[in-house]
């Protein structure tokens, strides 16, 4: 026997399957309960009050019902409680009156200290009652005289308690399990073979002490009491192995499901799902700006957010959803029936309603905003570790893209097939020194004077030839070859700047910086020592930051931070692709910049008079240079892009206009073709 409806004690709503059904068996239960304690009689049941082995018996089954022997997997306070060998014994005793009696009261008493609500426990004395009911019909069944006389039980006697136990075990778990599937709204298939092998241990070894219990009962009502130590051996021994399996399986913090929990109950739902031809889903949830709160109030406060966090999903799922926490702020949702996407999509969007709320901790209010991704099986991965993967996709464009939730597209997956195999490549790649340089010139749009380089990676593919970073640094940025890969970047240009040094060329060279590449901790150390190896002036180094880095990391203003870090080095900062997305040039005042590059996109507005646009880029400039830092007009492709940019404020220039990017050897022509100060575009 065991507590039917796990932990949840909201009733069902009237008129539900779910609501019909505990209403016919608690029904059901109360017609038996009635029409056996009719048939005790007040007479009977007044004396047996005066019985002082009556009141032991309940004692003992009260305390077996708060003291239930709880299987791997089970929520705490379910499971086999220890009083079924004192209510199996007062079956065989008595009959059914007499133990039907004693249970209902210890249900009672048992759900009044719990604080289970009046249904559950209405419900689980009439599944009680319905299952002593089945186990007195056997006995009376199979030995209509049973008589228990103070001696061991042997021959038909011991197959008459066997079969009883049997049924009553198998009548239980049937209405138990019929309510447990309604509830969770599965099929009955699904839960019913849920652990058997060890609920019919457990129940075997609990019903097998009932005739020693009925032998001790004959003697003396002192022995009784004494079952209560292996009994509670029994439920130690149990409740030890519950915990080392809870914590193998669950959160230390937030008590939910871990990563292993979830992989194994996914493997599960995905073959029911391949059997069945239905879909599985799954949602990775990433707390935005949790690291702020950890970085200014603590981790304690941290951990207290997550704790209200994980609260709050476990009560907005479904009830055979599954939330685990993978660790840090990162969380799963498993959805074992799930319709279609659209279906996902509104479970996703109602937990996001649901983390909307304030939460407040010491005085203070915090907004919960997450990034949601969500995948299905079998329509966008055929296994468990690919749906991580590809919902850890959607995730990451929700977060960078700030929509909250995403499903998988898998043209928005850098991680495909291609992706992979290009990352080994590239990683051998860079072991083998396939990285190139190739330098485009920067000039002064006042004289056509170069005035600087900058270094632009290309990787000499063995099969492809020689490729764009838009064709390789999605994978350098999403991999862990960043680190390397700015070393050897950094080393390259560094050497050449050098051997250009030696020959007389002193023009400052830039260098592009990825959002990973800026946030690394050590790469102000990777600067200087590179520098230092080289020989080469810290200000004839300038580093290009990226706009979308720093829209990336606005709430955290660590961008900003390891920009401040850099500077202190004295190499020069630009900002490069402004314009592309949404930072605005109030942010330009408090970072330590020396140049704006503007983006091509707003280059092509200034020669186009037709456009309202070439108001607010003329506009922008104008701002950029009220800072005190330089325009440089970038994909300028022709004379007239390069007058409009003269025009417009922009000091610099560079495109095809003037040059494409250069290998090494032909920067030095380049240089002295163009170093002497001719018109980078006609004058009117």
């Amino acid at each position: 026997m065991k507590d039917p409806i796990g932990t949840r004690d909201i009733g069902p709503r009237v008129g539900t399957p779910l609501w019909l059904y505990m209403a016919g068996t608690t029904f059901a239960g109360a017609l038996l309960f009635g029409a056996s304690t009719f048939e005790l009689g007040l007479d009977q049941l007044f004396l047996l009050g005066q019985e002082p082995l009556i009141w032991v018996l309940l004692c003992m089954i009260v305390l077996g019902e708060l003291t239930p022997i709880a299987m791997p997997g089970q929520a705490p306070g379910n499971g086999v409680p220890t009083s079924l060998p004192f209510t199996f014994a007062l079956v065989i005793f008595y009959g059914l009156p007499v133990a039907a009696l004693l249970q209902c009261v210890a249900t009672t008493v048992s759900g009044v200290v719990r604080r289970h609500a009046p249904h559950r426990t209405a419900f689980n004395a009439a599944q009680y009652v319905l299952t002593l009911g089945v186990a007195d019909a056997v006995l009376r069944l199979v030995l209509p005289e049973i008589v228990i006389v103070p001696a061991v039980p042997a021959g038909a006697e011991l197959i008459a308690i066997a079969l009883a136990g049997a049924a009553s075990f198998v009548v239980n778990r049937t209405l138990v399990l019929c309510a447990v599937a309604m509830h969770e709204r599965v099929p009955l298939r699904q839960v019913m073979f849920k652990g058997l092998r060890q609920q019919i241990y457990v129940n075997a070894v609990l019903i097998s002490l009932s005739p020693l219990i009925v032998i001790a009962m004959t003697h003396s009502v002192l022995y009784v009491p004494l079952f209560a130590f292996p009994l509670g051996a029994l439920y130690a021994c149990v409740l030890l192995l519950v915990k080392r399996d809870h914590q193998a399986n669950h959160d230390e913090l937030t008590g939910l499901a871990n990563r292993k929990l979830l992989t194994v109950r996914a493997h599960r739902e995905i073959l029911r799902a391949r059997q069945q031809g239905s879909r599985v889903g799954l949602l990775l949830l990433d707390l935005d700006r949790f690291k702020e709160v950890n970085d200014t109030l603590g981790h304690p406060t941290g951990d207290r957010l997550l704790v209200t966090l994980a609260r709050r999903l476990t009560h907005s799922v479904r009830p055979n959803d599954l939330v685990a926490r993978l660790g840090g702020d990162e969380f799963a949702i498993l959805l074992p029936q799930v319709r279609d996407n659209d279906s996902a999509r509104e479970v996703a969007l109602r937990l996001r309603g649901a983390l909307a709320e304030p939460v407040r901790l010491d005085g203070m209010d915090f907004d919960l905003q997450v990034s949601t991704g969500i995948a299905l099986y079998p329509d966008d991965a055929p296994d468990f570790p690919l749906l991580m993967q590809r919902a850890d996709v959607a995730m990451y464009v929700a977060k960078s893209g700030r929509t909250g939730v995403e499903s998988y597209d898998p043209g928005k997956d850098r991680n495909s097939t291609a992706r992979l195999s290009m990352y080994s490549e590239l990683r051998r790649g860079l072991a083998d020194g396939a990285l190139e340089m190739r330098y485009q010139p920067k000039v002064a749009l006042a004289d056509g004077r170069p005035i600087g380089l900058e270094a632009l990676a290309r990787w000499r593919h063995p099969v492809r030839g020689l490729l764009t970073p838009d064709e390789f640094m999605p994978v350098i940025e999403h991999s862990n070859l960043f680190r390397a890969f700015t070393v050897q970047v950094l080393d390259i240009t560094l050497a050449r700047l050098s051997l250009w040094r030696e020959e007389g060329l002193t023009l400052p060279v830039s260098v592009n910086l990825g959002v990973r590449e800026l946030l690394d901790p050590d790469l102000p150390d990777t600067v200087a020592a590179a520098l230092r190896e080289h020989g080469v002036p810290a200000d004839r180094l300038v580093l290009e930051i990226s706009e979308r880095t720093l829209i990336a990391d606005a709430e955290t203003d660590a961008a900003a931070e390891a920009a401040a870090r850099l500077r202190a080095l004295g190499v020069g900062l630009t900002l490069d692709d402004f314009g592309t997305g949404h930072f605005t040039l109030a942010q330009l005042a408090g970072l330590p910049l020396d140049e704006v590059k503007i983006h091509d996109s707003l280059t092509a507005r200034l020669s186009d008079e037709a456009s309202g646009g070439r108001t607010v880029v003329r506009a922008a400039i104008a701002l950029v240079r009220e800072l005190g830092m330089r325009a440089t007009a970038e994909g300028v492709r022709n004379a007239e892009m390069a007058r409009a940019a003269a025009e417009s404020g922009c000091h610099a220039a560079q495109g095809h206009h003037f040059s494409e990017p250069l290998a090494p050897r032909d920067v030095p022509p380049w240089l002295a073709a163009h170093g002497t100060g001719a018109p980078a575009h006609p004058r009117a």
